[in-house]
């Protein structure tokens, strides 16, 4: 196996090194955040590095870059307080792709790419309407990361839309069944399936698997 160090990865051309980072992390979670601004205009982003804070209350994160390379989300969501984050699938996988160009404030990248913006129970921010998971937040905390100039953006689940069907008995989702996609790196995209689930581990227990007949 071959062995890099920091020291050369900092010699790598910055795209180069770019791609090996992101890639090197795994597959992650590939999500469009919908905001309005404060005339109303939409917003659309493409994002991969959300993570689940926790359970109770419902929270999860995601990290923003630094405002100068994108302002409009964070900034939507601070001047109202509310976003939502949308599953991407397949038949929709490029236009989701084209919401990271850089579109100006004015422009609303629903309307470029071809999306359709969902308003549901007098929530301000748009939803996806061809998104199967989506669910509404409201912003709880922003914590700025000083190491790279970027944001851990905290919001608490209000309101969650799914397709019925992917939803089992334990309150599991089977994601693969509504064709949620995963992302590795900036621009690699991947279908995913169920391997197996698990019960829960405890010492000295043996590892039982969880009845697909739940």
């Amino acid at each position: 196996m071959q062995i890099i160090s920091s020291s050369t990865i900092q010699t790598w051309e910055r795209f180069y090194r770019a791609n090996f980072i992101n890639s090197l992390t795994g597959f992650k979670s590939a999500s469009l955040i919908g905001t309005v601004n404060k005339i109303g205009k939409t917003n659309l982003g493409i994002f991969s590095s959300l993570v689940h804070i926790g359970s109770d209350p419902a929270l999860v994160g995601y990290i923003n870059r630094p405002v100068k390379a994108a302002p409009h989300t964070l900034a939507n969501i601070q001047a109202t307080g509310v976003y939502t984050i949308n599953h991407i699938h397949t038949p929709f996988l490029e236009q989701a792709h084209q919401t990271s160009a850089k579109y100006p404030d004015e422009v609303s990248e629903f309307e470029e790419v071809g999306l359709t913006p969902e308003f549901l129970d007098n929530m301000v921010a748009p939803f996806v309407k061809e998104s199967k998971v989506k669910y509404a937040l409201t912003l709880e905390e922003i914590l700025p990361i000083k190491l790279n100039n970027t944001f851990l953006v905290i919001g608490k689940v209000q309101q969650v839309k799914l397709d019925q069907n992917i939803l089992l008995p334990d309150g599991f989702l089977e994601l693969d069944k509504a064709g949620s996609i995963c992302s590795n790196g900036i621009d690699g995209y991947y279908a995913s399936h169920l391997i197996d689930r698990f019960e829960y581990a405890k010492p000295n227990l043996e590892t039982k698997r969880i009845s697909r007949n739940r």
